[in-house]
């Protein structure tokens, strides 16, 4: 199979710092995005969704061969493969489509709502842009798996990815999985681990512990990079340097912080989910996040574009 090159040298970006600097708002928006379609549906996980949004901005902004026009296709062989399999994170990956180009912006507002092309998990029937329907934690990875042996069975240069979360560790069929594409060589594969140390309830360390984390995906075979998860700069090469290795799978430890640029839920435990946003609480992360009150009183009104 020809490999397709590193994604972020096919894009119209002149170095590292110039990718950066252009996605930055990029991820600000996925979290602003995120906030306010939690709003409006009344409930929904946050914490986790604004972990994500730096890895989510660097894919579909700067790695993904994707497109909404790619979608829908029969065959697509060019298109890449993303699967959320942390599927609780939606609104982030929801955000990412209004920014990108997938859904309108406006459209999250339906966030969970009966007939909404936007369920309170990915749903492959009525996402636009999902792979699969995800929300069973550990199946989202189990079926990138399964594409990035289906690509290469046809020889395609397409690539499969996957955005875990750290809770999600626990699960016996992701090292099930894990094991099965080392076996494989499956170098069209990239995991990327949402490290931020906390899942539903409480710490990791507190439920059950995940260290040493990179050494276990070692034993199991593949390539592993620890990264800072909210660096752009550190995000992209990573992504290069995944596409770059042969003969064995690479996983992207992302070390993030949950609820990333909201200040009351950076790193707590009550901010995972499923929680419901007052309209003080929605008004004060988005400030957090950048947008002024003129913009903040169209959004909460529903006006958001």
């Amino acid at each position: 199979m020809t490999k397709a090159a590193p994604r972020a040298e096919r894009q119209e970006f002149t170095s590292l710092d110039d990718i950066a600097v252009k996605l930055a708002p990029r991820a600000r928006r996925i979290r602003q995005l995120s906030i306010a379609s939690i709003f409006h549906a009344g409930s929904g996980h946050p914490g986790g969704a604004l972990s994500a949004a730096d890895m989510l901005a660097s894919l579909y902004g700067a790695e993904l061969n994707v497109s909404p026009a790619s979608f829908g296709k029969t065959p697509d062989n060019a298109r890449d493969r993303f699967i959320l399999s942390k599927g609780h994170a939606a609104p982030a990956l929801y955000a990412a489509g209004a920014e990108f180009g997938f859904v309108k912006p406006a459209s999250l507002k339906d966030l969970r709502r009966y007939g909404s092309l936007l369920q309170g998990h990915p749903h492959v029937a009525d996402t636009p842009f999902a792979e699969t329907s995800t929300g069973s934690l550990g199946q989202g990875f189990s079926v990138a798996i399964g594409a990035a042996l289906g690509l290469r069975h046809q020889g395609l240069s397409a690539r499969s990815y996957a955005m875990l979360g750290d809770g999600e560790m626990q699960e016996g069929e992701v090292w099930e999985g894990a094991m099965c594409a080392a076996h494989h060589r499956l170098d069209n594969l990239c995991a990327l681990v949402d490290y931020n140390k906390l899942q539903s309830d409480d710490f990791n360390a507190r439920i059950m512990g995940l260290e040493p984390l990179g050494d276990k995906w070692r034993a199991f075979g593949w390539h592993v990079i620890e990264i800072n998860g909210h660096e752009i700069k550190q995000i992209i090469a990573a992504l290069t340097e995944a596409g770059n290795t042969k003969d064995r799978p690479s996983v992207i430890i992302a070390h993030t912080i949950k609820g990333k640029g909201v200040s009351y839920m950076e790193n707590g435990p009550l901010w995972h989910g499923s929680v419901k946003l007052s309209e003080d609480d929605t008004r004060r992360a988005l400030s957090d996040l950048g947008l002024d009150k003129g913009e903040i009183d169209r959004w909460i009104h529903g006006d958001i574009r």
